[in-house]
């Protein structure tokens, strides 16, 4: 028996032999196994698909590197022409706006929105509610208003008041809203041309 046949392990009853499991296992010598062909083709069938493949996935690899230079030369370009990402951004935006609004899916969406809110506007509940805002809106322009005048009306009769008159005449102002207050030379203080005296009319 050839060495490679025996059993190492020296307290196996199959001393020297090899089990026949271990006979029936694939032995890899280091060459890769191509898949198996698919059914229908021969040999050189498949040998020229290979090649094939081989072709255009190398054809592939020359495309990348060919655009990849073309995209380095259209941003040199583009550079030198002074055109910025943002403003071909904004373009892009714009144009796909445009695209947008003329698909069927927008037009079709406007035109049943438009045709909804025609149906909203003429309901009575809408008129109703239209309505009842109005009168609302009406009544609160009303309340301000009358908020505005006795406001006015306090801040007049604040102004016509003794006190705020000798406040004002003591401070030496004149409001406009005082008609009454008349400007007179004082004749103690500095003679005829000294500072004037408020009096009321």
């Amino acid at each position: 028996m050839d060495p490679a046949g025996q059993d190492i392990n020296l307290n196996s009853p199959n001393k020297g032999l090899l089990s026949d499991f271990l006979t029936d296992v694939p032995v890899d010598t280091g060459v890769t196994a191509r898949p198996p062909a698919v059914e229908g083709l021969t040999e050189a069938e498949e040998e020229e698909l290979r090649a094939e493949l081989a072709k255009v996935e190398e054809e592939i690899v020359t495309l990348r590197q060919v655009l990849a230079a073309k995209e380095r030369h259209c941003g040199e370009l583009k550079r030198r022409l002074g055109l910025s990402t943002l403003g071909e951004l904004k373009q892009n935006l714009s144009r796909s706006w445009h695209d947008v609004q003329v698909s069927n899916a927008y037009v079709r969406t406007s035109e049943k929105l438009g045709e909804w809110n025609e149906k909203v506007t003429q309901s009575d509940l809408y008129k109703k509610t239209q309505e009842t805002l109005s009168q609302a809106g009406q009544k609160t322009s009303a309340a301000l208003s009358t908020v505005g005048s006795a406001i006015s009306r306090k801040l007049g009769d604040m102004s016509v008041s003794t006190g705020f008159t000798d406040t004002c005449l003591f401070l030496g102002l004149a409001p406009p809203c005082l008609p009454w207050v008349k400007h007179v030379p004082s004749p103690g203080l500095g003679g005829p041309k000294g500072p004037p005296i408020r009096t009321l009319l």
